[in-house]
């Protein structure tokens, strides 16, 4: 990208992630090798890769549960590798997640679930706090639900919930590991449109680590791909479908199905 294109979009982005040079090994094995990445605020950035890319380090690495050897990775202008520890937990608040398994309480009502990270966190008064709670339930369409317990509900309730805990502090940041994971198609859908309308109102910098091909064609608008440890392809979902690299060919058009789609694609741009 040229210098004057990188400033711009810095300038509009205000909220951007990104990573310099990334390096990190377990003992003598390289797991990520030079990687560099930029996660845009207000957009659906997607990491995608095959299992045992590095896809899940890299995911792990940013958000700080793993220190990489070698590299930078900047929240805005600070690199969070190099932060004092009380910068980096200021800035871990900052931060929601949602977890591959939704990771909830299931001794916890799902308004008590909603309303743990306030409870750690916020000062408010119980009254408000329960009505910050509520009203993310609202924004994942689960009003009514707040008393159920999460053995009560479904897989993708249990993943609105999820969502509902990990925006009730208003992140800046949204971290997703594989949120569709046990899903069936349909409810992957809502939870991919839950997830982009979230990002799009809250001007959130959102990164969902995944390899569910749906959600890039649907939902990817800034994806980076990471294959054996390093970072392959950079694009959106437009751009994907065309995209020349070989290595990305072969892990996006690995079943029937989307290769003949591929194929359906090349016949109509001729």
């Amino acid at each position: 990208m040229c210098p004057a294109k990188e400033a711009l979009i810095q300038t509009r982005h205000t909220n951007m992630i990104k990573i310099e040079h990334l390096y990190k090994s377990f003992e003598d094995k390289e797991v990520l090798m030079d990687i560099n990445a930029t996660f845009r605020d207000g957009e659906v950035n997607l990491i995608i890769g095959q299992s045992g890319s590095g896809k899940t380090v890299l995911m792990k690495n940013i958000v700080g549960l793993l220190i990489p050897n070698s590299g930078s990775i900047f929240y805005d202008d600070r690199d969070f590798v190099s932060l004092p520890k009380k910068e980096k937990i200021r800035l871990r608040r900052e931060m929601g997640m949602i977890f591959q398994s939704a990771a909830l309480f299931d001794s916890l009502s799902v308004l008590d679930n909603v309303m743990f990270p306030l409870n750690m966190f916020s000062y408010n008064s119980f009254e408000d706090r329960k009505k910050r709670a509520l009203d993310c339930l609202a924004r994942v369409n689960l009003q009514g639900a707040e008393n159920k317990f999460p053995g009560e509900i479904s897989g993708g309730m249990q993943k609105r919930v999820a969502i509902a805990r990990a925006i009730v502090l208003e992140p800046k940041y949204l971290f997703c590991d594989e949120p569709n994971s046990g899903l069936d198609p349909k409810t992957s859908i809502v939870i991919d449109e839950l997830i982009a309308g979230i990002t799009h109102e809250d001007k959130i910098t959102t990164i969902v680590n995944t390899h569910d091909m749906n959600s890039v064609m649907g939902i990817g608008e800034n994806i980076t791909f990471i294959c054996e440890g390093r970072a392959e392809w950079q694009g959106n979902n437009k751009e994907i479908m065309d995209a020349s690299n070989k290595k990305l060919e072969d892990f996006i058009f690995s079943s029937d199905i989307l290769r003949q789609a591929k194929e359906l694609h090349d016949q109509q741009k001729k």
